[in-house]
């Protein structure tokens, strides 16, 4: 990292602005555990809640006054006073307070329009409203950082103003001054121009605070870095109101790897996935594959030419190391695929064949008539180990089917159907026959498949289906074409993908649910 250049203090607002994104809602074990990780990821600030806005955001403040952390200080956020209250008598401070951290970040208006329409106020009334909040927050031994709200749009109309606000921050004590993009509407040019303008005029260190509606959240904070912004808000995958947040995967990755500026320091980036993911997790969301640095696309290699050159180098398509933010590059097979691709994959399964061995071109001519016939092996990567390991005469079946029966009985109209599915199987020489219900024909022929193998092999019970997608394959044979089916699998250890292709949907299925029972099977036995 260049020296010359302060460290950047990343402020990560994921439990508080992150947790006001449509579809997201923590609880206060949630939000605890996101802190300990974001700790131990080295974030140095975390803004934990509003404090008296709910009792969770109430409950954890108290949780966390007990709770250990080793790099991070935890930072309750709020407004300033009421235009009818004294800073002494006002909810809002009091609850600030109460909430006992060493860091307070209040933020207030800088453009006029909200002074006189949201506040329904004067602009004299609103420095006051400034000043004083910050300055009794401070005689009560907080440290205080202010969050100019809507500063960019409020200093466009006037500019005066806008900057009288900040002026009145600063003189009341606030240590960090915050411009906001709040309506994320700000061009990167903007922002330059203006932050620098802004820091001629500010004793104290700026940050910034950008929001993601033009898609320029991360592109407008490093630009406020480089602008002399020593500290960036944002949230973990950009989540939050609206369109979201300032991503900080990116924005740190960009910081470190782009910028040459130390965010987090001692190689911690390598742990950017796992925070990624865990968030993700912790929200309910499925993770955006496509996201720069973290995401599972985002070291994927899919064309020939481009498998081929990255195995020689990979600089040649990819901009950064995929092991430095904890990622890893991945070889997707498909009928663009070559003998490359083929190579590539079958050394991440351990197999070390010559590339002219002939069951390699046969398995690539099986490979793209597959996917003609409407197999996709992008996302289902189990399946095709599987196919590879059945071609080269590795692998060895698990269990046989000897046959099954689904029945879908509906008894009264109001009344959901009832789904129950019949299996045999063998084992060895052991045949094993059961029967199971399930919410629908796929689920109880799962259940029923799982209950006739998990006696023979109990570490099944680890394992669980993650996700279930069909998709109708259009071509030839119009409303009679072929449905594919992908499911996602996994266990404590890792995640896989299978697919299965037929007219009949349960058919598509038994496929894909079998071939992921067969992945998690094999791969607990040696292979050879």
């Amino acid at each position: 990292m260049n020296s010359q250049f302060p460290i950047i203090e990343i402020y990560d607002t994921t439990l508080r602005d992150g947790a006001q994104a449509e579809d997201v809602s923590f609880s206060v074990e949630d939000k605890v555990r996101i802190a300990l990780k974001l700790d131990e990821l080295g974030v140095p600030f975390i803004e934990g809640g509003w404090p008296g806005a709910n009792p969770k955001d109430i409950e954890f403040f108290h949780v966390m006054k007990s709770t250990p952390l080793e790099h991070a200080k935890i930072v309750a956020f709020g407004s300033t006073r009421k235009a009818k209250n004294t800073a002494k008598a006002d909810p809002t401070l009091e609850a600030l307070l109460s909430a006992e951290t060493d860091i307070v970040t209040i933020f207030g208006k800088s453009w006029t329009l909200h002074v006189t329409e949201a506040l329904e106020t004067t602009l004299a009334i609103n420095l006051e409203l400034i000043a004083d909040s910050i300055a009794y927050l401070r005689s009560r031994g907080r440290q205080v950082f202010y969050d100019a709200e809507h500063f960019f749009d409020g200093y466009k109309m006037d500019p005066a103003y806008a900057m009288k606000t900040i002026q009145a921050a600063v003189e009341a004590g606030a240590e960090r001054i915050v411009l906001c993009d709040t309506n994320g509407g700000t061009m990167p040019w903007d922002i330059g121009e203006i932050f620098a303008k802004v820091r001629k005029n500010c004793s104290v260190p700026l940050g910034i605070h950008a929001h993601n509606d033009a898609e320029m959240g991360v592109a407008n904070s490093l630009t406020a870095v480089q602008a002399g912004a020593i500290q960036v808000q944002g949230t973990i995958n950009g989540i939050g109101e609206r369109c979201g947040n300032a991503n900080l995967c990116s924005v740190m990755a960009n910081l470190e790897l782009k910028m040459e500026r130390t965010a987090l320091g001692d190689g911690r980036l390598a742990q950017l996935r796992t925070i990624s993911n865990y968030v993700a997790e912790m929200a309910n969301l499925t993770p955006n594959k496509r996201q720069p640095y973290v995401g599972d696309t985002a070291f994927a290699h899919k064309g020939g030419v481009h498998i081929h050159a990255v195995q020689k180098n990979p600089l040649t398509y990819e901009h950064v190391n995929p092991d430095v933010v904890g990622n890893h590059r991945r070889v997707l097979i498909s009928d663009s695929s070559g003998r490359s691709a083929v190579f590539g994959k079958m050394e991440t399964f351990g197999l070390d064949l010559p590339q002219n061995n002939p069951k390699v071109l046969e398995l690539l001519d099986s490979l793209k008539t597959l996917e003609y016939e409407g197999y996709q092996f992008e996302g289902a990567e189990g399946s095709f180990e599987l196919l590879v390991r059945k071609a080269m005469g590795t692998y060895t079946p698990s269990f046989e089917l000897l046959g099954c029966r689904i029945i879908v009985e509906k008894r009264k109209t109001k009344e959901d159907p009832i789904s129950e599915a019949t299996i045999m199987v063998k084992v060895g020489e052991v045949v094993e026959h059961t029967a199971a219900v399930g919410d629908g024909p796929v689920n109880a022929l799962d259940h029923a498949l799982r209950k006739a193998l998990e006696h023979f092999y109990p570490q099944l019970q680890e394992m669980k289906l993650l996700d279930y997608k069909v998709r109708v394959l259009t071509g030839r044979h119009g409303t009679g074409s072929r449905v594919r089916v992908l499911i996602e699998s996994g266990d404590h250890k890792e995640k896989w993908g299978t697919v299965g292709v037929s007219e009949n949907i349960i058919e598509a299925s038994w496929q894909a649910l079998a071939d992921s029972i067969e992945f998690k099977l094999m791969k607990e036995k040696p292979q050879t």
